[in-house]
């Protein structure tokens, strides 16, 4: 295992405190050296060119969401994977939540019967989870910052994930309590997934850190609750809710998610959120901006 990073006081310290990771200056040196796969988690605008880079190098990559701020350079990136016929996706966390994942399969069996809509309401107090906000990639869009591009986008592509790509959107966004930086700290949108009905609020200022995402169906409802690692369901009026409870350990869904993606490279199959998946979340966070700049629904093809 190995890692570069640019900060060379970072990488100093992850060095002292991992000995047995290799610590490389540059990306060059490492792709000189006999990886196989690189996770790519550096400020959004650079995962298009550095997995190009890599996946040029026959190196399988796993990307940071968002998959990138625009679109620029995103066919050639899938060419080169086609043609070095590697493994790419997109670490969009959520699908590897075993609540979400149970949600999921109950849907998908029919037992609640057939989705019509799907709302979404989600908050937390940002300063607290991320104190140098400020001083991050998250103070500009350009660099996939703002609670659209930075948190919005994991509870999108996980309602996608549920219901199917969203077609048709309409949003409203400001910052109404973060200082020290420019972009929207909360963020509504009104969507359809084809036929299913979608409604998402987001903050990044609240009290509760709390995440929901319910999806109504013609015979019961079911919610998946990220702060209570749980998904409820009910199918008759009146019924308490039938609780799922999937406990994780800190940083579980991290281990989970590196270990779908050896285990897609073992097997050299699909990732749990491939980049057909990626990009259409991609195309759904730059409607929602978008929308936001105009005041217009936009239609996603």
């Amino acid at each position: 295992m190995s890692f570069v990073d640019a900060n060379s006081s970072f990488t100093s310290e992850v060095s002292q405190r991992y000995p047995d990771v290799r610590a490389f200056p540059d990306l060059d040196a490492t792709m000189a050296s006999d990886v196989t796969a690189a996770v790519i988690a550096t400020p959004a605008p650079l995962h298009l060119p550095l997995a190009t880079q890599l996946a040029d190098a026959g190196i399988h990559v796993l990307i940071e969401k968002p998959l990138a701020v625009d679109l620029d350079g995103l066919e050639a990136f899938k060419d080169i994977v086609r043609l070095r016929n590697v493994v790419a996706g997109v670490a969009y966390v959520y699908r590897l939540h075993p609540a979400l994942v149970s949600m999921r399969a109950a849907i998908i069996s029919g037992q609640l019967g057939r989705p019509v809509e799907l709302v979404a309401v989600a908050g937390q107090h940002f300063p607290t989870y991320r104190p140098s906000y400020r001083e991050t990639y998250y103070s500009s869009h350009g660099s996939g910052g703002g609670a659209i591009q930075d948190a919005l986008t994991h509870i999108i592509n996980a309602s996608e994930w549920l219901v199917g790509p969203v077609s048709r959107l309409v949003a409203d966004a400001d910052r109404l309590i973060l200082d020290g930086v420019e972009v929207e700290d909360t963020v509504h949108v009104i969507a359809r997934h084809g036929d299913v009905l979608a409604s998402y609020s987001l903050n990044q200022h609240q009290s509760p850190n709390e995440t929901t995402i319910t999806v109504i169906c013609d015979r019961g409802a079911a919610r998946f609750e990220f702060h209570a690692s749980r998904w409820r369901m009910m199918l008759h009026p009146g019924d308490d809710w039938i609780e799922n409870i999937h406990a994780l350990e800190s940083d579980e869904l991290f281990t989970r998610q590196a270990n779908a993606f050896l285990d897609s490279i073992e097997r050299h199959d699909s990732t749990p959120c491939t980049l057909d998946e990626g990009t259409a979340t991609l195309r759904v966070n730059r409607a929602i901006l978008q929308s936001v700049h105009d005041g217009l629904w936009q239609t996603l093809s």
